[in-house]
């Protein structure tokens, strides 16, 4: 007897999980892998947060079901509308139009669950964030894949696209500082993104984990900043990169009050919300976090400096965008994105990820992150270049 969902069988197994089974096949059997892979910031969250969620881990009144369950505490709201109000000028009402969430990734699902019907059409990018093609076969919908090209500067050709896709399209999912390319949004693009998505009906969901994760010459933007945005936009972002807390699981939506208000009613019955000594440790790094952004902004770009300096010598265009803590690099020789990095891991056992993994249009290309020691970081490059030069 088959007792399993017929969905299953069109959910890929998720990417970075494959990428973990890896190395730890290799290491249990004596193999040094350096992962390059995956998008894991290395240093710890701050002291300053990690003492707040001590002390209201021993609160007693703590240990119930968190406060305001699946929406996230009001504080916490509050918080991020401060945030935004602070970083980008975006003024949020905390009670309607923000939303706590168990990281982006699950505010993901919990939109597509809220709004998407079956056989409707969800653009995505190509190459883009794998988690979005994942979910879209779970609420039956047809993803159309928008590809990224670098004579576009990765942006999509508004223009270009299909009249016959729009007019069927519901949902346009994209993130900027882009994940896997690095390349940053700008106003005026965000301001003819707005107006084309009002022009089509199309809700824009913008995935914004890495919107603090800009370099000098690159636009730290928030979707929201664009005036009518919020009549057509959703924003996702997380403090998992941002305050080096990928493991607490925190993050928000903020936006139209109406999908808010969808989200938080499929949330309600999945879900009895985050805990609250995380959610109160977030409020301090929302508020007090801004000098550690710094920080973490001079490690990589320290370390995008020393990767870069060495790729050039291997005869790689080293030509990268200004965001996020990846290198979005062609593959050289010729190889395929695929045969390129599996080389690297059978030969210099390093790990970076095969550009083809986030599309179509990522052939030929890998990504590398920077989120690993400066010292692990030069071993690997010295690894690569021994390969490389075979």
């Amino acid at each position: 007897m088959n007792i399993l969902a017929d969905r299953l069988k069109n959910i890929p197994q998720y990417l970075f999980m494959e990428l973990r089974d890896r190395i730890k096949q290799m290491e249990a059997c004596g193999t040094d892998v350096i992962s390059l892979a995956v998008g894991d910031p290395v240093e710890p969250t701050p002291a300053y947060i990690i003492e707040i969620l001590r002390q209201a881990a021993l609160d007693p009144s703590n240990h119930q079901y968190p406060t305001d369950e699946q929406k996230g505490m009001h504080a916490f709201r509050a918080a991020v509308a401060r945030w935004y109000k602070r970083k980008y000028g975006v003024r949020l009402d905390p009670e309607t139009e923000v939303l706590g969430l168990g990281g982006s990734k699950e505010g993901i699902h919990n939109l597509l669950m809220a709004i998407v019907n079956p056989g409707e059409v969800i653009m995505v990018t190509d190459p883009g964030y794998p988690g979005y093609l994942a979910n879209i076969p779970i609420v039956g919908g047809e993803a159309y894949r928008i590809p990224l090209l670098a004579r576009n500067g990765y942006l999509p050709d508004l223009d270009g696209m299909p009249e016959s896709v729009c007019r069927k399209a519901k949902v346009f999912f994209f993130n900027y500082p882009n994940n896997p390319t690095g390349a940053c949004a700008n106003i005026d693009f965000f301001t003819r993104l707005v107006a084309w998505a009002k022009t089509h009906r199309i809700f824009l969901v913008h995935d914004n984990p890495y919107s603090e994760i800009v370099l000098p010459g690159g636009e730290k933007l928030s979707l929201l900043q664009m005036p009518g945005a919020k009549d057509i936009c959703v924003e996702f972002n997380s403090l998992s990169k941002t305050y080096n807390m990928t493991g607490w699981r925190i993050g928000m939506a903020a936006g139209n009050p109406d999908i808010i208000q969808a989200m938080s009613k499929f949330k309600e019955n999945v879900t009895s919300g985050i805990f609250n000594a995380i959610q109160l440790a977030s409020i301090k790094a929302l508020d007090d976090g801004d000098d550690d952004i710094d920080k973490m902004i001079r490690i990589y770009a320290r370390r995008r400096a020393m990767a870069l300096e060495e790729i050039r010598q291997w005869g790689i265009d080293t030509t990268v965008g200004k965001g996020t803590f990846y290198l979005w690099l062609p593959v050289p020789n010729g190889m395929s994105s695929i045969a390129f990095t599996s080389h690297l891991l059978e030969k210099a056992h390093v790990l970076v990820t095969a550009g083809s993994a986030f599309g179509k249009n990522g052939e030929g290309f890998f990504r590398m992150s920077l989120t690993v020691p400066d010292d692990r970081l030069a071993c690997a490059l010295e690894r690569m270049r021994r390969t490389l030069n075979g």
